[in-house]
């Protein structure tokens, strides 16, 4: 049977895949991710880009280096993953192509033109001088029009590569700088840049060995290069996806070592290999979950990443506890309120944190379910026995007896004397509660108005592809790119263009200093003027290559694109932009609608979900976890006592990272939820060993804290810094959960010289005699 389960783990495992792209970001079915992919499958995704740099102005363009550029992008234009490639080369390529037949069209137009004005006005009876001023009024139109490409192309020679001529005419225009329209290839005088648009519907995989076969064709090409970079978002998205599958042994690995000498080196069971018992049913419900996923085809995110250490941190607790005498059924129902208490990311919109949440409801249940069976098997193999059997599970013979007594000895000056006692013992009691609670509520008041990190690069920080995306910001002016998606039955009509023109300039006016305009129908048809006829347009569009229309206009016109450089920003920041300018397009014409997209303004969306109801993904943990604890605990107080510590463990850690200025991240969003798991179960724990007096149950809960707490700081080993954060900011969690559940227990404690305090409801036996 064990060799059966281990196969399936071993084919689930290697079936494992991961995945850090907008879809482990955004829900299934959310308008925005559906708006992207729709850009995606017309026009390619977001670009990987291939900036290079020469270290004298023009090198590149040069008769000796074009070439190769256009060699290299026809091979990055092959791969299978690549969806279209522009750049420089082939720019150039298509327009030399295309110029001489266009020219020859514009001209034998023209003088068609002419000639047909020339016999029209001789047929009516004009004069040669009015024959010939008829001819000429006939092409002035035509000149407006379309003069200035026959004054670009004739004067710079034969349109080809090799011309330098041509070249610096069609890019410079005769000046220092290249041409605005073409700033998305040729971005200074000294860099060039290719962008490679994956296909449609690639995941994590194929974007990566897109991003490395771009590299790898990049480096063999020899070209005059000071300095290459591949970057882009699907670049930082590779690099991310690398590092999250390097480190998924890695942490794993070292949170395994240091949850495992914890239990090892802390004498808190007699029999040493009794203690690797924890740590065994939890690698195991790690590696069922870890392989059920690879059955389900569900891709690792940065979630499940950050799940392993969690999983090896709390998921030991409970094996822990169930060693120890009269325990199995409050670590039971602790176990079942942690994993509720999980389950209930599960609200939380972004698919990576709800992956999370489930990742470690399920692993909590397999690791009970695994230490009970292993209890069980043990026992039997001892012979029989009950939980409470003592030296072979570690703990006591017989359990200490329980509460407080209740003093019955001595006269009244002595009974008064220790009623001061107690009611001194009760303020102070009172006071504590009053301060720690105001802590609390504080913390939780101001969960509103905490900060949200919203800067990409800071939460990747760490990460090689982000330095190379800033420098290739510094370059382009930009890292990430927005669209305006225009769609329609038909969007290649002069109403369209025109809607288009309008558009692009009042975005270029309101937000030119953060919006580039990259490629759009109204630029690449300027030559067409202002207000193009239906002939004249689908005329300009047969003369333009191919290759540049469909960049803009999809080959069945019913969908057009407006692409606009945009540079990293913070992502509130980024939101407000995207929705002026959601608010400054101007109104549609009728059948045609417009919408804002790209990686962008996905990660928008992403902090406007992170941002949304924070107090219900924290909120919805703790009342989760405390029903739980209602229905399956015998002591109903101590379900409230678990719940109590788990929100001033949780407005403790709000309050603490109010005075550390520390923002809050995808992944510490709903830490609420996670506090709770493990502040109830601490707390339940400990008033179990208050209620039966049992020294071992206590060390055995605080070295349930230690070992959770370095199974969390593992997470700082981490080369991404969202998931170096989350690691502290659990370590503190379990830090503060353990002094709440410590406090309410000793808060809610009987008072024990009470001289007529009654037996507590909740208490399992009140001797005759104090006891400590």
């Amino acid at each position: 049977m064990l060799f059966i389960v281990g196969l399936a783990a071993v084919g689930g495992a290697v079936q494992l895949r991961t995945d850090t792209g907008p879809g482990s970001f955004l829900p299934a079915g959310d308008e925005t991710l559906r708006q992207l992919e729709d850009a995606a499958g017309s026009f390619g995704g977001d670009p990987v880009v291939v900036l290079v740099e020469s270290e004298e102005p023009r090198e590149l363009l040069a008769p000796g280096q074009l070439p190769r550029l256009a060699q290299l992008e026809g091979e990055l234009a092959n791969l299978d993953d690549a969806s279209v490639v522009y750049g420089p080369g082939t720019v150039l390529n298509q327009i030399a192509g295309s110029a001489q037949n266009m020219l020859a069209a514009l001209s034998g137009h023209r003088d068609g033109l002419r000639e047909r004005a020339l016999e029209q006005a001789r047929e009516e009876g004009a004069s040669e001088e009015e024959a010939e001023a008829e001819a000429d009024a006939a092409v002035a139109e035509f000149d407006r029009r379309y003069g200035s490409l026959l004054v670009q192309g004739l004067p710079a020679g034969l349109p080809t590569l090799h011309n330098p001529a041509f070249v610096d005419q069609v890019i410079f225009g005769g000046e220092d700088a290249p041409q605005p329209r073409w700033n998305f290839v040729v971005p200074r005088g000294d860099a060039v840049s290719i962008l490679v648009r994956p296909r449609e519907g690639l995941d994590q995989a194929g974007i990566e060995g897109l991003v490395d076969e771009v590299g790898s064709r990049v480096q063999g090409a020899e070209l005059a290069a000071e300095r290459v970079t591949v970057t882009g978002v699907p670049a930082v998205t590779a690099g991310l996806g690398e590092r999250v599958r390097q480190e998924i042994p890695l942490l794993g690995g070292l949170a395994v070592g240091l949850i495992g000498a914890s239990y090892l080196l802390v004498p808190w069971i007699r029999r040493r290999r009794r203690r690797l018992l924890p740590l065994a049913a939890t690698l195991g419900a790690t590696t069922v979950v870890l392989a059920g996923f690879g059955w389900l085809d569900r891709p690792l995110s940065l979630g499940v990443i950050a799940f392993l250490p969690i999983l090896v941190g709390i998921g030991s607790d409970f094996p822990a506890y169930l060693s120890q005498p009269g325990t199995r059924r409050p670590a039971i129902v602790a176990a079942l309120a942690s994993a509720t208490a999980f389950a209930s990311l599960a609200v939380v919109p972004l698919p990576f944190v709800r992956d999370l949440g489930l990742a470690l409801a399920a692993g909590q249940l397999v690791a009970l379910g695994l230490a009970l069976v292993a209890q069980r098997w043990w026992l039997a193999a001892r012979g029989g026995g009950g939980a409470g059997s003592g030296d072979d599970l570690g703990g006591e013979v017989a359990p200490e007896q329980g509460g407080v007594g209740v003093e019955t000895t001595g006269g009244g000056s002595s009974a008064a004397g220790v009623m001061g006692m107690a009611r001194r013992r009760w303020v102070s009691r009172v006071g504590v509660a009053v301060l720690v609670g105001s802590v609390a509520v504080a913390g939780w008041s101001g969960l509103a108005q905490l900060e949200v990190e919203a800067q990409p690069d800071r939460l990747a920080e760490g990460l090689p592809a982000i330095e190379d995306a800033r420098h290739a910001e510094r370059v382009l002016g930009a890292s990430g790119e927005v669209q305006v998606l225009v769609r329609g039955q038909d969007v290649a009509t002069p109403e369209a263009l025109g809607w288009m023109r309008q558009a692009q300039d009042e975005l270029v006016t309101q937000h030119g200093d953060r919006l580039r305009p990259i490629l759009t129908p109204p630029s690449l048809l300027a030559f067409l003027g202002p207000e193009p006829t239906e002939e004249q347009l689908a005329a300009g569009l047969q003369w333009m290559p191919e290759y540049l229309t469909q960049a803009v206009i999809r080959s069945d016109q019913r969908r057009a694109s407006m692409s606009f450089q945009l540079g990293l920003q913070d992502l509130a920041e980024q939101k407000q932009l995207i929705d002026q300018v959601r608010a400054d397009l101007p109104p549609l014409p009728e059948g045609l609608e417009a919408d804002v997209v790209g990686l962008p303004v996905a990660a928008a969306r992403g902090y406007e979900l992170v941002s949304g109801d924070r107090y219900l993904a924290n909120g919805v943990g703790v009342l989760g976890a405390g029903a739980v604890l209602l229905l399956g605990l015998a002591r109903r107080m101590d379900a409230v006592r678990a719940v109590l510590a788990a929100g001033l463990a949780t407005g403790w850690g709000i309050a603490a990272l109010w005075v550390l200025n520390v923002a809050l991240t995808p992944l510490t969003m709903a830490v609420g939820s996670l506090t709770t798991a493990i502040a109830c179960a601490y707390t339940v724990m400990l008033r179990q060993s208050a209620g039966t007096g049992s020294w071992r149950l206590r060390r055995t809960v605080a070295v349930a804290a230690l070992s959770a707490a370095l199974g969390y700081l593992a997470l700082t080993a981490s080369g991404v810094a969202v998931l170096r954060e989350f690691g502290l900011v659990l370590a503190g969690a379990v830090a503060l959960s353990f002094a709440a559940a410590h406090l309410v227990v000793w808060l809610t404690g009987p008072r024990a010289s009470s001289p007529d305090s009654a037996p507590q409801a909740d208490s399992p036996r009140v001797t005759t005699e104090a006891t400590v």
